[in-house]
């Protein structure tokens, strides 16, 4: 990798940088991980700058970037090795960074207005498939207090089609099972309410009955917050992002389904509807998609599964491949 898009040792970022993660937070609400995801990309694109004499560990003289630095920039993150995405990534932070200094007026223009992001590839969703969903879900037995959790977590994750932090960021007042919903508060802190189906319905049941989440909670540490959460940890506090991470690959590993993550399951919710005849709109608004060229992507799943099964169903599908080819 190119030293000049390396990520270099967490320098004090200059206060025109700060001052816009303290925007993205107060007034997008973004989360702590996007927030920490776009300092990181800041620290890379200051570094850059640094090797043009346009910042140091103390000030930055950011109004004075032009559109051919910014695009040298750009090159230099294509030559570096890096993934198509983290380079899309990387560059739409640093245009942010000085859209966000012009119309706050700390800069003169945007020197990155007419710089494009790379475009890259539409990749593929990995979605499971439904059997192996299944044996995922039926894997986790037992009636232990954790093991409730963890079915009730798997099923509400894979039936809602929930992002990790959505997950984990649940409390009992965004949990309604008489109407059979669920309010989640999304990127941006943007609410939908989601559907639960019977299984995860009945998952949540369970947990929420005295068998588990009651004799989970703490009331050593029933601070408000741990008090409201719907998930808890061994200890009682509400279940952080990297403890529901666990114990998915705990219980992907252990049915032995390798290299699952959470993500994946949201991916096979929206697969799998697709597959079963929902309509796009329908997909979208359920997993919260801002645009439905997000969800778009899922189609080109469902299409590549049509074509392998057809391709292997057909008795005519196959016949004149080897003459085509």
């Amino acid at each position: 990798m190119s030293a000049l898009c390396s990520v270099p040792g967490r320098a004090p970022l200059p206060a025109e940088a700060k001052e816009m993660l303290r925007w993205l937070t107060v007034e997008r609400g973004r989360s702590p991980a996007t927030i920490e995801a776009y300092r990181r990309d800041l620290h890379r694109y200051l570094g850059y700058l640094r090797t043009l004499g346009k910042c140091t560990d103390n000030s930055a003289d950011l109004g004075s970037v032009t559109e051919d630095e910014v695009l040298g920039y750009v090159a230099a993150l294509q030559g570096s090795g890096l993934a198509p995405a983290t380079v899309a990534r990387a560059v739409v932070v640093a245009r942010a960074l000085h859209r966000f200094l012009a119309v706050e007026g700390m800069a003169a223009d945007d020197p990155s207005a007419a710089v494009p992001t790379p475009q890259q590839r539409g990749a593929i969703p990995k979605a499971l498939e439904e059997a192996t969903v299944e044996r995922l879900l039926g894997s986790i037995g037992g009636d232990r207090p954790v093991d409730v959790r963890d079915r009730a977590m798997l099923e509400v994750l894979y039936g809602c089609g929930l992002r990790i932090s959505e997950l984990v960021g649940l409390g009992f007042g965004d949990v309604d099972l008489d109407h059979r919903v669920i309010r989640v508060l999304g990127k941006g802190s943007k609410e939908r309410i989601v559907p639960v189906g019977g299984a995860a319905r009945r998952a949540l049941e369970c947990w929420l009955d005295e068998g588990g989440r009651p004799s989970m909670a703490s009331p050593r540490r029933s601070s408000r917050d741990d008090a409201e959460a719907i998930f808890l940890n061994r200890r009682g506090g509400r279940l952080t992002r990297q403890g529901a991470w666990l114990v998915l690959r705990t219980r992907s590993q252990a049915a032995g389904i390798p290299d699952v993550h959470p993500h994946m399951l949201r991916h096979s919710c929206a697969t799998h509807m697709l597959d079963h005849g929902a309509d796009l709109r329908s997909v979208q608004e359920m997993l919260g998609h801002a645009s439905i060229s997000t969800t778009q992507i899922y189609t080109k799943v469902a299409n590549q599964r049509l074509w392998e099964v057809y391709r292997h169903a057909h008795p005519r599908a196959r016949k004149f491949d080897e003459v085509v080819s």
